[in-house]
């Protein structure tokens, strides 16, 4: 993507990050000529081909090139473990390094953001965005649209095993669905994902790949943002740094932090917007007393239980064997499918994790392949693994800069595991997960658990292993969420409440984290947010 010379100058607005929501915003408010808008990342091109092929996943989280390399801080839910916490450096941000699972969640999680008074975001109020984007693959109607920039694709390969998971599920009474984006996703089935003919499909190739074709969008890649500037109790612009040298940016409408849930609250402290003690003992001048940034910080815990499996094919057989491998190049090669082409879980379930749920509480990724953690080689035997996650943990954690060093992660605390409800939600997980497995379907297979392993039976066993074996999932969200009452960070226009000249658009802003996989709902918040934008600009 070619960029505009020239580094300094004043625009209408500047975009802090061109990730999965930047990308959107940059694009959307661009198609009047008459704004100016400044794109500032942090990463590189996405012209990478580990992002490009889907399964090059495996290749981007934990390569300096495209991940951030972030990590937690020791858990105590997790027996004392710290995880890698990947987020996108990169253009097109967690859209080049995820799984590409195209998921809206439930109709409730709107409803209920518009229940803590978020007028504007119930189901009814956010469907249109989510149609807004979309090239959906199957026909028009009052779920999907097609034409859009965001391409929603069926996947293009399958496997036995699965299909025998699906069955077997069914006899525990969860029934297949045909799509999981109507507002209810209860059931199970094959994901649809965000690809196109075998090509991983990220919101820039999407959305900032087009717009950068006009002279009014700007974009400069490898720019830090180190703080806002401010004059009085407006955000006049940012100050960044390049390997030129720092450079100033004014915005004469806004400056919109577009970094993630992570990078947007990092970015506030280090601007003085947060908490006075917090800010005070690191030498930062508060602007802004805001006790509420980088709080909130809500994530999905999974728990990756592993099966042996016999008399079938998954992927560990055959990415351990050099004709394998083989085979899996040249039918990517020739035919843009196979297991290159694969997201990471082809097959997904969501359903209560006690009958006494009033809605879908847990989802399921269920994958052709096992390790014994991830980022490890594949084992040498046939497995698949049964991921569970709970989808709206009670447990919530922060997220907090330790330094004024703009190039340090900040210290990030999830908390998991943390409160009673969420404990049991993982012990009725993994008990569930095995009564799928152990299915009349699955016989044939003879599945045998290898993690977390027969042998733990006990409430507590099972507790103390799920401490070892979970993981994040890679959904952090809420760290400056939206509300109507005094202490939320943003209001329900996403504007910065208590400073002027400021919008909050990406995953921080949601109140409470939605139940399902969060980078479609990122896209939906960017198009609301663009639109909501240029309305107030045309009533100026």
């Amino acid at each position: 993507m070619a960029e505009a010379t020239g580094l300094e100058g004043q625009y209408d607005y500047v975009i802090v990050g061109a990730g999965t929501a930047g990308c959107v915003l940059a694009a959307r408010l661009t198609e009047d000529p008459t704004i100016r808008v400044l794109l500032l990342e942090a990463g590189g091109s996405d012209r990478y081909h580990w992002v490009q092929i889907p399964v090059g996943y495996l290749y981007c989280i934990g390569n300096p090139r495209t991940d951030w390399m972030m990590r937690t801080a020791a858990e105590a839910g997790l027996n004392g473990r710290s995880l890698a916490y990947p987020r996108g450096k990169v253009l097109g941000g967690c859209t080049s390094v995820n799984g590409m699972i195209y998921m809206r969640g439930q109709a409730a999680d709107y409803d209920g953001w518009r229940e803590l008074g978020n007028d504007g975001w119930g189901w009814s109020d956010v469907l249109p965005y989510f149609k807004r984007s979309e090239d959906f693959h199957g026909p028009q109607g009052d779920m999907h649209s097609t034409g859009g920039p965001w391409k929603v694709s069926r996947q293009r390969l399958k496997w036995k095993i699965l299909e025998a998971v699906q069955t077997g599920a069914r006899e525990l009474g969860i029934e297949p669905r045909a799509d999981f984006n109507d507002g209810d996703n209860e059931g199970s089935g094959f994901f649809d994902v965000n690809q196109h003919k075998g090509v991983r499909w990220n919101t820039a190739r999407g959305f900032l790949r087009p717009a950068l074709k006009r002279p009014n969008l700007r974009l400069i890649k490898h720019a830090l943002v180190e703080r806002l500037t401010m004059e009085g109790s407006r955000v006049t612009g940012v100050e960044y740094r390049t390997s030129e040298g720092s450079f100033h940016a004014k915005a004469s409408g806004e400056v919109i932090l577009s970094a993630g849930a992570i990078n947007s609250p990092k970015l506030l402290e280090l601007s003085g917007i947060g908490d006075p003690g917090r800010l005070g003992s690191l030498g930062i001048k508060v602007n802004l007393a805001k006790s509420t940034v980088g709080e909130n910080l809500q994530d999905h815990l999974q728990i990756r239980t592993v099966f042996k499996v016999k008399d079938t094919i998954t992927l560990n057989q055959l990415a351990n064997s050099w004709r394998g491998k083989i085979k899996i190049a040249a039918e990517y090669a020739l035919m843009r499918s196979g297991p290159m082409s694969m997201a990471p879980s082809q097959f997904g379930m969501f359903t209560r994790s006690t009958p006494g749920a009033n809605r879908p509480d847990i989802e399921y990724h269920v994958q052709p392949l096992s390790t014994d953690k991830l980022g490890d080689p594949l084992h040498p035997f046939p497995a698949i693994t049964v991921s569970v996650c709970q989808l709206r943990p009670s447990s919530v954690g922060t997220c907090h800069i330790s330094s004024t060093d703009p190039h340090q992660q900040p210290e990030i605390r999830p908390n998991y595991l943390s409160t009673d409800h969420d404990r049991s939600v993982a012990i009725a997980a993994i008990r569930q997960a095995r009564q799928v497995m152990a299915a009349n379907a699955l016989r044939p297979y003879q599945p045998e658990e290898i993690l977390p392993g027969r042998q733990f039976e006990s409430d507590d066993a099972l507790l103390e292993k799920a401490g070892d074996i979970a993981t994040t999932i890679f959904h952090p969200v809420g760290t400056c969420r939206m509300g109507v009452d005094a202490d939320a960070v943003v209001d329900p226009a996403l504007r910065a409440k208590g400073i002027q000249g400021l919008r909050i658009v990406d995953a921080s802003i949601m109140p409470r984290i939605i139940s399902g996989n969060t980078a479609s709902p990122v896209v939906m918040i960017a198009e609301k947010a663009a639109d909501m934008i240029r309305m107030e600009r045309r009533g100026a």
